[in-house]
């Protein structure tokens, strides 16, 4: 069905999940709305082939943050609008939920009316940050923010790899100083690549500008 809206709510509160959910349904238009309060729930209800119109996701999950499943979710289905959630009041969180491809951000103190414009917002393809202040294309200030492999999607090997590569080393370099071959160096190129849906170097540095790899 080409012209319905369709939406993924994960936040291990249930209640929450469903209120957003309902609200979904009754004030934003949306055609059908799924509430899940666990990942293996969430992967499950995903479809690659029928893609949700926007996925809802609490930044907090009961393993910890959800940056991980964030980067995982936009690799599977690249056409869902992302919009997380959280009361997190850590100023980080916000860039960190932006490194790993989610389109919006909002405060669980913000107003439904709030939500409600965000939601429009991501529909519509922009994006949605800073406290409810849409943007289009801006960026923000380059404050040197830490963020690890995991958070990124990737093995502890690939952040090596992927560390080197921000400091403009060359594959000869990275093989000699992590005693690797040039081959499997551009292996896991391939595929830090591939994770972050970047297309070469350029777009990859250009992504995690200002960020400081741990």
């Amino acid at each position: 069905m080409t012209n319905t809206t369709s939406a993924l709510v994960l936040d291990d509160h249930p209640l929450s999940a469903s209120g957003i959910a309902d609200f979904l349904l009754s004030h934003c238009g949306f055609d059908a709305a799924r509430s899940l309060s666990n990942v293996a729930d969430f992967w499950a209800a995903l479809d690659s082939a029928k893609p949700y119109s926007l996925a809802v996701v609490d930044f907090w999950l009961p393993d910890g943050a959800s940056l991980s499943l964030l980067v995982e979710l936009k690799l599977r289905c690249p056409s869902t609008r992302l919009l997380v959630i959280s009361a997190d009041d850590n100023t980080a969180v916000l860039d960190k939920v932006r490194i790993a491809g989610a389109d919006g951000f909002l405060h669980k103190q913000e107003s439904p009316d709030v939500f409600g414009q965000a939601v429009a917002a991501l529909l519509q393809g922009d994006s949605w940050f800073h406290g409810g202040t849409p943007f289009a294309g801006r960026e923000f200030s380059n404050k040197e923010l830490p963020v690890t492999a995991a958070e990124l999607g990737l093995t502890a090997r690939q952040g090596q790899v992927l560390a080197m590569m921000l400091k403009g080393l060359p594959n000869k370099r990275i093989a000699l100083n992590l005693s690797l071959s040039e081959q499997t160096v551009k292996e896991h190129m391939t595929g830090i690549l591939a994770r972050l849906g970047a297309h070469n170097r350029i777009e990859v540095i250009t992504m995690l500008r200002g960020r400081r790899l741990e």
